[in-house]
């Protein structure tokens, strides 16, 4: 069996596998029972002065029969008081020496109130610290959570504060409610963060009951922002992730977060720069047992790969990712239709009509049966047909040679450019750069 152990920023990890820092890791209970269940670490829920939450919290979004598509949450950090965590910190920590045990923090941004917190919860024995810049509700308010993590200035002050008194590795979460996460990633970095973590949850609100017209959750009728996160913002957390890792301005180890409900997304976050991954909503919707899977799927997938090491597998596929204008202009791929497979249900048909570029018929062979076929001439390969399609294997996107060498938007521009010529058309363009 491949090695699964991590090493984040000095933090070490039995696994990749962490639990976020949300309601799984409020107390010493929750976090043992993870620990026995095979969670490789874990992320105490966020302390800071005790606050008091409401009483409707959580709210879900249920999309084509799935429950828990999306989870929106308008609970804040830690409603105990900071000495019964750091006393149950400190047990959890004794009782299980080789597991990762993270604290995350929040207080007002003042020098001697993240000095003082740090002194306490580092004297107990920790692993590490999570700096929470991205909670989007009720502690932003307050001049805390995303209210920081969206100002790079408050960001990396804050950093270098912490840092000062800081004898462990110090993780910067960041909010994902910015224009350009790297902005704040950088800024961590600049404060000193030995890791970031991202991301935290997006401002969303789950949904309006059109029968009372109470939002979706409501407080005594009374509805306000909260925090998204779950399955669908995977792909938003996704791209975040890959494009700190491809920053040589960011450069420190990455713990992803973001809708990983299996060992497959976890691969993903993993081959897009993560060094571990942190999960909530999984664990909330299945329950702590969900680690099992994750740890038999990954150790399949390394022995499948001819791996070793989880290690192996970090930042894979960060060179592959870029930016549009580095994409090659001439790569081409069709459609195609495999007979054998397809139902005749007419989805590829309809959505390539309506929307697309109208380039799949609909046939009848010689016994009346009806077939459908791409006008591969006309096909630009958008993939649309091939993502509405119910049956797997029923179309096949095919890569066609176009005889043309490879030509990004970048290269076509520097070619008009070189040769000085003022025509924008894209024949001529593709010529000159060709």
């Amino acid at each position: 069996m491949a090695d699964l152990r991590i090493n984040l920023a000095g933090i070490c990890s039995p696994n990749p596998f962490w639990l976020a820092s949300a309601p799984p890791t409020n107390t010493g209970y929750q976090v043992q029972r993870a620990f026995e269940a095979g969670w490789g670490g874990a992320v105490w829920k966020t302390l800071g002065d005790p606050i008091i939450n409401t009483s409707s919290r959580f709210a879900a979004v249920h999309f084509n029969g799935q429950r828990v598509a999306g989870f929106n949450n308008i609970e804040l950090i830690t409603d105990r008081p900071l000495e019964v965590n750091l006393k149950e910190i400190y047990e959890t920590k004794k009782r299980f020496p080789n597991h990762a045990l993270v604290v995350s923090l929040m207080v007002e941004p003042k020098r001697e109130k993240w000095h003082e917190i740090v002194k306490k919860v580092e004297a107990i024995g920790v692993d590490g610290l999570e700096l929470n810049f991205g909670c989007p509700h009720g502690m932003a308010e307050r001049g805390m959570g995303a209210a920081s993590g969206q100002q790079p200035d408050l960001v990396e002050m804050q950093t270098m504060w912490v840092k000062e008194a800081a004898k462990t590795p110090v993780i910067v979460k960041l909010t994902p409610n910015i224009t350009d996460i790297t902005t704040t990633a950088k800024a961590a970095v600049r404060g000193g963060a030995d890791a970031i973590s991202l991301i935290n949850t997006i401002n969303s609100l789950a949904g309006v009951d059109i029968d009372t017209w109470n939002t979706i959750p409501h407080v005594g009728g009374k509805g306000a922002h909260g925090g998204y996160c779950g399955p669908a913002v995977k792909p938003i957390a996704l791209n975040m992730v890959a494009e700190c890792a491809r920053s040589p301005e960011v450069g420190v180890p990455i713990s992803g977060i973001g809708g990983i409900s299996s060992w497959r997304d976890a691969v993903e976050f993993l081959l897009m720069g993560s060094t571990g991954v942190q999960v909530c909503t999984a664990a909330m919707h299945h329950g702590f047992s969900i680690v099992e899977d994750m740890i038999d799927g990954l150790n399949n997938y390394l022995d499948g790969k001819d791996l070793h090491s989880v290690n192996e597998l970090i930042g894979r596929s960060v060179e592959r990712y870029s930016d549009w204008g580095d994409l090659d202009l001439n790569y081409a791929v069709v459609a195609r239709i495999e007979q054998d497979n397809c139902i005749v249900c007419n989805k590829c048909h309809i959505a390539c009509e309506d929307t697309s570029h109208q380039c799949i018929e609909r046939h009848t062979d010689v016994n009346g049966n009806g077939y459908l076929k791409v006008r591969e001439e006309d096909c630009v390969g958008c993939n649309l047909c091939s993502i509405v399609c119910p049956v797997e294997g029923a179309i096949s996107m095919i890569e066609i040679p176009t005889g043309e060498l490879p030509l990004s938007w970048n290269q076509r521009q520097a070619a008009i450019g070189a040769t000085g010529s003022g025509n924008d058309s894209e024949d001529s363009g593709k010529k000159e750069a060709v």
